[in-house]
């Protein structure tokens, strides 16, 4: 193992998730990185939705306990012995996808977000809820600069998957974009659609949420059961509610892609072929991302200079923050921000 000449302690305080329902915090040894893994020591970690979900058993973790959190930036300071990437004091992001196979058919036809070995930060391993994270060093970005720490963290989930969602939607140039929910990953894939010429109109329950929208120039921010005041060539649903999808396929023009971007939804009601679907309506479902969806989405916010509503919390209030998610007391992001 090589190092940044710094000296590591033996301890970390860290967030688990020890049960469904409970996050707390605890001390555990920090992590010594594989022979293809960086070290990282965490300067800053979005707060996404789905650490909501590992919290409260909705995706119960692939390991228990889990340190949550895939939304981490950080600097460099070890790496293993066949780990190339950054150097020491480098930062970089951590994101949500840790790691493929790079075989399986889907790797090898660029899909590895289909990839049936991945695994997850936060899910499959430890993540960013913790003073030191590792993570495989060809699985991390290159970050713009520009940003505060703060700033980048929500890119590397929200932003990304956001990106992802938006593409999924076939959205046409110009086109009219219905955006559901309007949290983290949804106010920055607004701007994305914006600043590439979409008419974007947003249906979200919360009023501070709508305000948002039209400050980063949404056409309309209207209630989530509203109809938008025009059809719709695509729409994208970021709330995890199920009974959203015929509200938005609805609300569709003929044509037109409902993308649906979350991890978890709730359960869907039943469909009217007619009403929901006839006239060549889509329904499309997205699964993480690729490394490639991560590189296009950082080099477009560089270019727009898309930035992040944030909420910031103390490490020490990682609950609260989770807690404000879920009570929709969160404006924008949360962003949990280290001591050191």
């Amino acid at each position: 193992m090589t190092d940044a000449n710094v000296d590591l302690p033996a301890t970390m305080r860290a967030w688990v998730v020890p049960a469904p329902g409970r996050i707390e915090q605890v001390e555990l040894p920090v992590p010594r990185p594989a022979e293809d893994e960086l070290l990282v020591r965490v300067r800053a970690c979005g707060v996404c939705r789905t650490d909501l979900h590992v919290r409260d058993g909705d995706l119960p973790p692939h390991r228990s306990p889990v340190v949550p959190g895939h939304e981490a930036v950080g600097e460099v300071v070890a790496a293993g012995s066949r780990a190339h990437g950054p150097g020491p004091g480098i930062r970089l992001g951590v994101p949500w996808l840790r790691r493929t196979c790079g075989r399986c058919r889907y790797c090898l036809r660029g899909q590895e977000n289909l990839c049936p070995s991945s695994e997850y930060t936060g899910w499959d391993a430890d993540g960013g809820y913790a003073e030191y994270v590792t993570v495989p060093a060809a699985y991390t970005y290159e970050l713009p600069s520009g940003y505060s720490d703060e700033e980048l963290a929500p890119l590397l989930c929200a932003g990304i998957i956001g990106y992802r969602a938006l593409r999924r939607a076939d959205l046409p140039p110009g086109g009219r974009l219905g955006i559901y929910g309007f949290g983290g990953s949804a106010h920055l894939t607004a701007q994305v659609a914006i600043a590439q010429g979409a008419v974007v109109h947003v249906l979200t329950r919360s009023p501070a949420a709508r305000a948002l929208a039209l400050d980063l120039g949404a056409a309309s921010a209207n209630d989530a059961y509203d109809r938008p005041p025009e059809p719709l060539d695509a729409a994208i649903l970021f709330a995890p509610v199920g009974e959203l999808v015929p509200v938005a396929l609805e609300s569709l023009d003929a044509g037109g892609t409902l993308s649906i971007a979350g991890i978890y939804l709730t359960d869907i009601p039943s469909l009217d072929y007619e009403r929901h679907l006839f006239r060549e309506r889509t329904v499309r479902s997205v699964t993480a991302n690729t490394r490639e969806d991560g590189r296009e989405f950082l080099a477009a916010a560089a270019e727009h200079r898309i930035s992040a509503t944030v909420t910031p919390y103390p490490f020490d209030r990682a609950d609260a923050a989770l807690d404000d998610l879920a009570a929709d007391r969160v404006n924008g992001v949360a962003v949990l921000t280290m001591p050191h």
